[in-house]
């Protein structure tokens, strides 16, 4: 009988790949970030409350470029 290993049949699907990144971000209590085409360039932020909105995104770094924090700024709430 052949297992299937769960990281096999993730590689299968890679379009869940942002799936597993937004519950691991609620699983922190962070918000999840996102880019999708009908944004218009905008990121789509969603919080673990169900909330969506529009925004922009600044990377803040260190001095070896690794990423600390983001800063983001709302341009619109969208319909949940």
């Amino acid at each position: 009988m052949d297992t299937i290993h769960v990281v096999d049949r993730l590689l299968k699907n890679m379009d869940n790949m942002h799936e597993l990144g937004r519950q691991r971000a609620f699983e922190l209590g962070n918000p999840f970030y996102a880019q999708f085409s009908e944004d218009g360039g905008y990121w789509r932020k969603e919080l673990p409350t169900g909330e969506k909105f529009l925004v922009t995104i600044e990377v803040i770094t260190d001095e070896n470029d690794m990423p600390i924090r983001i800063d983001d700024h709302i341009i619109k709430q969208l319909d949940n």
